[in-house]
């Protein structure tokens, strides 16, 4: 069995504790952006971009100007930047939810920027309000990097995957309400409300997220209710017999609990091609949910060109 240097080791087991306190993390910053960017469709105003160096909330607009907000996981820093010139950084490692809570809400207003958040996290069963979560408080920098450097491998093949679509399509983004970084694709007919309930979650915020047929795809690392870090594939309306379809992937299945292909990530980085294993589940997945609900491929997928 070979390992890819590139793609590093992450079992959940190993920073679970940090996984959870960095997720809860993010939703703070995700949350002031809704509150301060107007809704792009299906939410993609409030997600979180990759860069080098970890995860950005870019150039949201206050006071005639803007302000980011960066994740470094290389310095292991957040900063919160003006377009005005004007800084705030705090370091990352162990603290409580609740005492980071209270730290990010003194540096925006340290820059001037007064913007009230919902502190009830999203997506997240049985959680506690930010200001009063004393439980989640783990920090592993070592683990962080690891994840920083899954991300960064994940987000370059996701969007070599989205190249390849010139139908809509999502930015590669994250999401920190699932903490997973995903990219969707739309056939460009409406879909029904889902029906389900996501925990602190209002259904007119689910509605607006899949209001149009998607083929979505992403990369867990390690929560999302398969328990290990993975890659995903579903559909939305999920199309009769999706999860019949037969995978020519190595190691992926459909998962009947949780509607959805999955790619283990450990499956990717144990290949000797982890980027030819990869987008080769992502295609195959894509083309089960586009034939079988009949989408208009030949208008939506990029052509191969020659070369030149």
């Amino acid at each position: 069995m070979s390992e890819n240097s590139d793609w590093p080791d992450l079992p959940l087991s190993a920073w679970s504790d940090t996984c959870d306190t960095l997720q809860l993390w993010t939703q703070m910053v995700g949350k002031v952006r809704i509150a301060v960017t107007p809704l792009i469709n299906h939410w993609w105003n409030a997600t979180l971009l990759v860069t080098a160096r970890g995860l950005a909330a870019p150039a949201m607009p206050f006071a005639g100007g803007t302000f980011d907000i960066v994740f470094d996981f290389v310095e292991h820093r957040l900063v919160i930047d003006t377009s005005d010139g004007r800084a705030e950084t705090m370091t990352l490692e162990p603290m409580t939810v609740a005492g980071f809570y209270a730290e990010f809400i003194k540096r925006l207003r340290r820059l001037g920027i007064e913007v009230g958040i919902w502190t009830m996290p999203s997506e997240i069963e049985g959680a506690l309000p930010f200001e009063r979560d004393t439980v989640h408080a783990q920090y592993d920098p070592v683990f962080v990097r690891k994840f920083l450097q899954a991300l960064t491998q994940a987000n370059r093949v996701l969007t070599e995957f989205r190249a390849r679509f010139i139908g809509k399509a999502s930015p590669v983004h994250f999401f920190w309400g699932s903490f997973d970084l995903a990219v969707t694709r739309f056939s460009g007919r409406t879909a029904p409300p889902p029906k389900g309930a996501t925990p602190n979650v209002a259904r007119r915020v689910m509605a607006e997220a899949y209001s149009h047929e998607v083929s979505s795809c992403g990369f867990w690392p390690g929560n999302g209710g398969y328990g290990r870090a993975a890659f995903y594939v579903y559909a939305y309306p999920e199309p009769a017999a999706y999860g019949d379809a037969r995978l020519r992937t190595a190691g992926a299945f459909y998962d009947k609990g949780l509607g959805q292909f999955i790619l283990p990530y450990d499956a990717v980085r144990q290949s000797n091609d982890p980027d030819m294993l990869l987008l080769g589940f992502l295609q195959e997945t894509y083309e089960a949910a586009a034939d079988l609900a009949n989408w208009d491929r030949k208008a939506l997928e990029r052509q191969p060109r020659a070369a030149v």
